[in-house]
């Protein structure tokens, strides 16, 4: 046998082949739509599972690393926060406005066009 005659038996025999399966796929309409579309839906649940589960790992690692801060500087104690632990700057509007107002001068500054892209 040479090997064209061999390669024409295989060619044949995987169109037959294929000729089958489509057969079959016709017969059984559940196992080529229904199966594969049931199968995708639930290990897309699953793998979205195993997402949504590493996400929540990664939060209570965060959690966890912040009640390590507020342990080491003693921050809490049985009865609820410790006064004088940790006290936020107290800010006020106005403050923080007349801060601003001796930063930046509104009244003088210098006229400078934006260049256009075309212009470049």
């Amino acid at each position: 046998m040479t090997s064209t005659h061999k390669s024409m038996e295989s060619t044949a025999r995987t169109v037959q082949q294929a000729s089958q399966f489509k057969r079959w796929g016709r017969k059984h309409p559940f196992v080529r739509y229904g199966l594969p579309l049931i199968s995708l839906t639930v290990f897309g649940a699953v793998g979205l599972a195993h997402l949504i589960q590493g996400s929540k790992e990664v939060t209570k690692e965060k959690e966890d690393m912040e009640w390590e801060v507020v342990e080491t500087t003693k921050a809490l104690s049985r009865t609820g926060p410790v006064e004088g632990a940790y006290k936020p700057k107290k800010l006020s509007l106005e403050e923080e406005l007349k801060a601003l107002q001796q930063k930046v001068d509104i009244n003088s500054y210098d006229y400078k066009p934006i260049p256009r892209p075309n212009e470049k």
